[in-house]
């Protein structure tokens, strides 16, 4: 059942999370030097962010379609990994914590998509890649965090 969040005073939310996907050193470079078949890993990759953001109310079902007032998405690169931030803000009834996993989660999975190829082995499996550390790092209710 959905909450009924109707008798809420709307105020600023603000929740940023961050998640990363570990991949071959190798697929980390092609991505960084913009030699990914797919595209630019990066800009693709904060577009459906973005995108989830917005959709999450589809995406998981007892979630309130919210006001979406900011999302910004970074990336933080490693030897072995990409990160993504994702920070989600609002001014609403209910927080926008699930929104930002979801931008992250999309996020990741899309990168997955973009370098699969290069991430497989022989066996057409996937045995270096993974998806992990999906958090929540920051709730901000009313400019309080």
């Amino acid at each position: 059942m959905m909450v009924d969040i109707t008798s809420k005073t709307p105020i600023y939310r603000e929740a940023s999370a961050y998640g990363r996907i570990r991949l071959k050193p190798e697929t980390v470079r092609a991505i960084v030097e913009g030699r990914v078949e797919k595209g630019d890993v990066f800009s693709v990759s904060r577009v459906a962010a973005t995108l989830a953001v917005k959709s999450t109310p589809r995406i998981l079902p007892l979630c309130h379609p919210i006001p979406i007032t900011g999302v910004d998405v970074k990336f933080d690169v490693g030897e072995d990994y990409i990160g993504v931030y994702v920070t989600v803000r609002s001014v609403g009834r209910t927080g926008v914590e699930m929104e930002a996993l979801t931008g992250v989660s999309v996020a990741l999975l899309n990168i997955w998509d973009m370098v699969k190829k290069l991430e497989k082995d022989e066996s057409g499996n996937y045995p270096w890649t993974r998806i992990e550390g999906i958090v929540v790092l920051k709730k901000v209710k009313g400019g309080v965090s």
